[in-house]
C-alpha cells in the first residue's frame, strides 16, 4: 500500500492542495524508512527549512502515479531503477538535469553521471548481485553451476518479474555461451531443469528462509540482502563466479514542469553529497554512486563498494530490458511456468 507522511507534521497526512510553497515531495523505495529519515530526510528539512513530502509505494503504483499527473505533477523528484526512470523519460515524463545546478554531480563513478542518457537522471546508489551459497557443501565458480547435477534439487532461482530474473538470466546467458539478449536458448535451458530447482523466489525474505532452514543451498540474490546470510551461523559465502558479477543503479528523477526544481535541485545535490553518501552507506541503507566515499572495510564487506567492484559489475542496458522484458516473461511463461 502506498505511504504519504510529510515528516515535518505530527499527523503527517497532506493533500496536494493543503501543501506550503515550500515542500518537496518525493517518490522513494519503503526499505528502512525509519532509518532513511534519520539519516536523509529529516535532516535536509532542517537545512532547507521547507516541509518534505514522502510518497512510497511499489514501482508500477508509483510510476503510474507520475504518468497520471503529468500534466500538473504532484511528484518533484523520485528514485527508481535505472530501467524505470528511462521508461519514464521515453514518455517525455521527466526533465533533463542541469548538472551545474548539482555540485555533488561531479564526484559520482562515471557510470552514475547519465546512466540513461539525455541527462534524464543520475545514480545514487549501486548494487551488486552474485550467488550466496552454503560454503561447506558446493563450490561455486560459475553462474552455469547454478543448473548442475551438484545443485539439483537444492538451488532457487529469482523469478522473471523480479529485478534479479533478468540479470541472473544475463549471466547464465554469458556463461552458456549463448550471448543473446533475447535470452531464448537460456530459457529453455532453464525451463528443462524446471523440475529440479526448488522455487523461483520473489523476495530476498522468502529465499533467506529457505536458506537457513537449509533447503536451499545456494541462489542469486542482490548485495542489499547479503546482511541476512553474512550474520547467519550457517557458513554461507558470496561467489565471485569466473564470468563476473552483475548489477544495477537506482537513480534519481525529476518530473518534468513540476515548478519545483531549485528545492529538489537542493536534495539531489544533498543526498549526493559525500556527507550523506557516507551517513546512508555507515547505516547499510544503500551503497553509494559518490566515489568519495570512504567507510570501514567490515562496512564495505556489506555493501557494493569501490572503484574495483564498481567499474567491474557487468550490468545489462537499461534499454535492452525496457525492449525485451515483454518477450522474455512470455518465453519464460512457456517454457519455464507451463
Amino acid at each position: 500500500m502506498k505511504r504519504l507522511l510529510t515528516l515535518s507534521t505530527a499527523l503527517g497526512l497532506v493533500t496536494g492542495a493543503a501543501m506550503a510553497q515550500d515542500t518537496l515531495t518525493i517518490s522513494v523505495y519503503s526499505f528502512g524508512m525509519d532509518a532513511m529519515t534519520e539519516a536523509v530526510f529529516g535532516p535536509f528539512e532542517e537545512i532547507c527549512g521547507c516541509d518534505v513530502v514522502i510518497e512510497t509505494g511499489n514501482s508500477v503504483e508509483r510510476m503510474a502515479k507520475i504518468e497520471a499527473n503529468a500534466a500538473n505533477p504532484v511528484i518533484d523528484m523520485a528514485v527508481m531503477s535505472a530501467h524505470d526512470a528511462l521508461a519514464l523519460a521515453r514518455k517525455d515524463l521527466l526533465q533533463p538535469l542541469d548538472v551545474s545546478q548539482i555540485p555533488s554531480h561531479g564526484d559520482l563513478y562515471a557510470s552514475a553521471q547519465d546512466p540513461i542518457g539525455g541527462n534524464f537522471a543520475v545514480g545514487y546508489g549501486f548494487y551488486a548481485t552474485s550467488i550466496v551459497y552454503r560454503s561447506d557443501l558446493v563450490e561455486i565458480n560459475s553462474w552455469a553451476d547454478l543448473l548442475s547435477d551438484d545443485l539439483s534439487g537444492r538451488v532457487a532461482l529469482p523469478n522473471i518479474t523480479g529485478t534479479q530474473g533478468p540479470l541472473t538470466l544475463h549471466m547464465l546467458d554469458i556463461a552458456l555461451g549463448n550471448n543473446d539478449i533475447s535470452f531464448a536458448a537460456t530459457i529453455g535451458a532453464v525451463g528443462a531443469h524446471a523440475d529440479d530447482i526448488v522455487t523461483f523466489y520473489n523476495r530476498s525474505s522468502e529465499l533467506a528462509q529457505l536458506m537457513l532452514q537449509e533447503e536451499v543451498i545456494a541462489a542469486p540474490i542482490g548485495r542489499f540482502a547479503w546482511s541476512r546470510f553474512s550474520g547467519a551461523d550457517l557458513p554461507f559465502a558470496w561467489a565471485e563466479p569466473i564470468e563476473g558479477q552483475t548489477g544495477g543503479m537506482n537513480v534519481m528523477v525529476m518530473t518534468k514542469d513540476n515548478g519545483n526544481e531549485a528545492l529538489a535541485y537542493q536534495f539531489m545535490d544533498y543526498w549526493l553529497s559525500t556527507e550523506v553518501q557516507t551517513r546512508v552507506a555507515e547505516a547499510l541503507l544503500d551503497s553509494p554512486a559518490n566515489a568519495k566515499v570512504v567507510v570501514s572495510d567490515e562496512i564495505a564487506e556489506s555493501l557494493t563498494y569501490g572503484a574495483e567492484l564498481i567499474n567491474s559489475l557487468n550490468m545489462l542496458d537499461p534499454a535492452a530490458i525496457i525492449d525485451n522484458r515483454e518477450a522474455w516473461l512470455e518465453n519464460w511463461n512457456e517454457n519455464v511456468v507451463n
